[in-house]
């Protein structure tokens, strides 16, 4: 399924047609529209299509160019709108200092306003901004709205995001996502080096529908069934499949608008030509930048919260055919060792399958938690290890993973690491950008003392 996180199926672009148009938005596999308000009417108008269609749902809010106008009634006004069930958000609100139709201090007056409703009924903001990206981050901050995620889920999206790489990486930071559009499509368009450079898990995307509508449609009226060529525009080619970008920006919109069930839990999910197996969820860390510390279980849109463990013979069955995939990973929301035998046992079942490719992504500790070397057993049973190294000296390791078991865990990893690559050929040791780790020193241990490859996860990245 596609969303269309942003569509004015209310206005009169789509007055002769709207029917057909949500039809041929369905028929595209698009099977959520966000219809946000611009000002009151177009508010109430979005309300009255969401109570219309099950697809459609609506945001209330009063755009920066009719700030003008904004004052005290118009808040009240939306308060009450915001209490329809269908309404997700409030939105299009912010700032406009490109086409300036209202004074800056009216559109700020309006905007703050605005965000304390949000704020007060619990719900996410889209944010229009325009040639105003900094002062937009600004007042979020100054609006306790930059605090990062709340309650684990995104506070808002800032809608086709115009901004840079830096500037969309300040607001991933505050729990804000972005908003890519039918720009992205366009020759030459820098929007595309953003979409492909920035966290796909912060990306969602839209039409903006009557307007900027995707090549080669450009200069024609937009409409949500035109939201896959955004989708393939991210995908083709780039670090993910169409399948990725389509699952993971759908989950992305669900979560921040709070639309629709949870997702069923995976045993065995898929990212790009890789399948993962979850297998259990207890960890023998825990890491203080991991998700799960906010209450998040999910990976590139899958949902990786088990009820209980697997068998075998459940993980072979969500395993499937083996021919479709380059290589079959060991890494869930918690650490395969825990459960080594059945690890083991698995992977002798794919060996069995003509799996060429195994690989275990592990923190390191099975050594050291099963007190004997497990090393050995992983001999023709895993092609690559990737083992999280995660800090330069065990005072920092202590206090960025806050180990489970006493001990010199830091030790333990550095010794694991020496001794898993004489069975194993392929050994990687990796550490999370964490702000002032001193990565180098990482990349010393690595390379020069431990003598294996090393590698750099962005920190809030998961996957």
């Amino acid at each position: 399924m596609l969303v269309d996180t942003h569509a004015h199926l209310d206005l009169s672009a789509f007055d002769a047609d709207r029917e057909d148009v949500i039809r041929r938005a369905a028929d595209a596999g698009v099977g959520i529209i966000i219809d946000p308000g611009i000002h009151l009417e177009s508010s109430r108008a979005a309300i009255r299509l969401a109570e219309a269609y099950d697809a459609v749902y609506a945001a209330v809010g009063i755009h920066p160019h009719d700030s003008a106008t904004f004052d005290e009634r118009s808040i009240d006004a939306l308060a009450e709108l915001a209490e329809h069930p269908k309404v997700v958000a409030i939105g299009e609100i912010g700032l406009d200092f490109y086409r300036d139709y209202a004074a800056k201090s009216l559109q700020e007056q309006a905007f703050r306003m605005q965000l304390h409703l949000a704020r007060e009924r619990d719900l996410p903001v889209i944010i229009h901004s325009r040639a105003a990206e900094d002062r937009v981050l600004e007042i979020l901050r100054e609006e306790h709205m930059g605090g990062g995620r709340r309650k684990g889920r995104p506070r808002g999206v800032l809608h086709c995001f115009g901004g840079t790489l830096d500037q969309a990486k300040t607001a991933r930071r505050m729990g804000f996502l972005v908003g890519i559009a039918g720009p992205v499509t366009y020759r030459g368009s820098d929007r595309l080096a953003l979409g492909r450079g920035f966290v796909i898990d912060n990306i969602l995307i839209e039409t903006d529908a009557p307007y900027l509508a995707p090549a080669p449609h450009r200069g024609q009226r937009n409409e949500p069934a035109f939201i896959r060529l955004v989708a393939e525009k991210l995908a083709e080619p780039g670090p993910f499949t169409l399948d990725d970008v389509e699952r993971i920006t759908t989950h992305a919109a669900r979560a921040l608008f709070r639309i629709g069930e949870s997702d069923p839990t995976r045993i065995a999910y898929a990212i790009r030509d890789s399948l993962y197996l979850n297998i259990t969820n207890r960890c023998t860390l825990s890491c203080t930048f991991c998700p799960k510390s906010y209450g998040e279980f999910t990976v590139k849109g899958h949902s990786l919260a088990l009820e209980r463990e697997p068998t075998v013979e459940e993980i072979m069955a969500a395993v499937g055919d083996v021919s479709r995939w380059r290589e079959i990973v060991f890494c869930g929301f918690g650490e395969t060792t825990l459960r080594f035998e059945t690890m083991k046992e698995v992977a002798r079942r794919l060996r069995a399958l003509g799996v060429t490719r195994i690989r275990l992504d592990t923190d390191g500790l099975a050594n050291f938690v099963h007190e004997r070397d497990v090393t050995p057993e992983l001999a023709g049973l895993v092609d690559a290890v990737s083992v999280s190294l995660n800090a330069p000296d065990p005072a920092t390791y202590v206090k960025l993973v806050r180990p489970g078991k006493p001990g010199d865990a830091f030790g333990g990893v550095q010794d694991f690491i020496r001794r898993v690559k004489r069975y194993v050929p392929d050994v990687t040791a990796t550490v999370v950008g964490l702000p002032n780790l001193d990565v180098e020193a990482c990349r010393r241990i690595a390379e020069d003392e431990l003598g294996v490859k090393f590698r750099v996860r962005e920190y809030d990245v998961v996957g």
